[in-house]
């Protein structure tokens, strides 16, 4: 029996509509920036739905858009700025960075209770130690995504492939919160199909168009592929959806699976960081 397809852009709506209502009845009126820095077509394409998303639920909304020569020390400046701004609750640097800026130095000015991606040290750091102040968007999305299957997660042996700060470890740690068992393979890890066999749960993060093929998934398995990769016939993710789809028991589709998730917990994490911030900016 084919997987379930699990639909990102439905289980993202009903967050978004939990977004909306929250802030109607909200005194204040939280406020996301995001800046875009260089010409990297995808990330123009990406801050466009996000601006749309937040436009719609209604967020106030600051878009920065900077040259590709664009100086470290005006980003720093821009940053700085959008810190000390009581308009401004959440914050996003859309990554990739131009080659010349320092992607580190860059998050790492973002003030902790600002950052709206979760990828600042602070924010990790809280994560390590089970704190979910802002968890990093993509991360989060993953796991409300496994738990809108309505399966236990407790118990379960999981793997996740790839071990990124922006996914592959976040996903791990919020699993191992779940009281899942937790594997991390990567690019280093000999028989991977070992590994990702055994998964009841399935995270695969690394970029590689279909590295996931059937005989790699146990049947019935969660599937959740974060992979976007495009290719000449279009975006397509790092599992072999319409082969796997055929042993596993659910799997997010690329496009319409983690992504549009991913913008719904990042205008959730703006609403989190307005809470946050409000000590800060009296």
């Amino acid at each position: 029996m084919p997987a379930k397809i699990i639909d990102g852009k439905k289980v993202a709506e009903k967050f978004l509509n939990e977004v909306n209502k929250k802030i109607k009845e909200s005194k204040e009126k939280p406020g996301l920036a995001i800046v875009l820095a260089g010409n990297n077509p995808a990330s123009e394409i990406y801050v466009n739905f996000k601006e749309k998303k937040a436009k719609e639920v209604g967020l106030y909304f600051e878009r920065y858009n900077l040259e590709e020569n664009v100086s470290q020390n005006e980003l720093l400046k821009l940053i700085d700025n959008l810190n000390q701004s009581r308009k401004i609750h959440g914050m996003i640097v859309q990554l990739p960075l131009p080659k010349h800026i320092d992607e580190k130095l860059v998050v790492d000015a973002i003030l902790p209770h600002k950052d709206a991606d979760g990828f600042t040290p602070v924010n990790l750091g809280n994560l390590v130690n089970d704190d979910n102040r802002l968890v990093p968007a993509t991360a989060r999305a993953c796991l409300e995504l496994i738990k809108s299957t309505g399966e236990k997660i407790e118990g379960k042996n999981t793997v996740v492939v790839g071990r990124s700060t922006i996914v592959g470890k976040p996903v791990a740690l919020l699993l191992l919160q779940e009281n899942a068992t937790v594997t991390i393979c990567h690019s280093k890890t000999k028989n991977l199909a070992e590994f990702t066999k055994n998964a009841d749960i399935l995270v695969v993060a690394v970029g590689k168009p279909k590295l996931i093929k059937k005989d790699m998934v146990k049947k019935g398995a969660i599937v959740i592929d974060v992979g976007i990769n495009k290719t000449p016939s279009g975006i397509i993710g790092d599992v072999d959806f319409e082969n796997v789809k055929e042993v596993a028991g659910y799997i997010t589709p690329v496009p319409g699976g983690v992504g549009p998730m991913t913008i719904a917990m990042l205008l959730d994490n703006t609403l989190n960081a307005m809470e946050m911030g409000r000590g800060f900016l009296r």
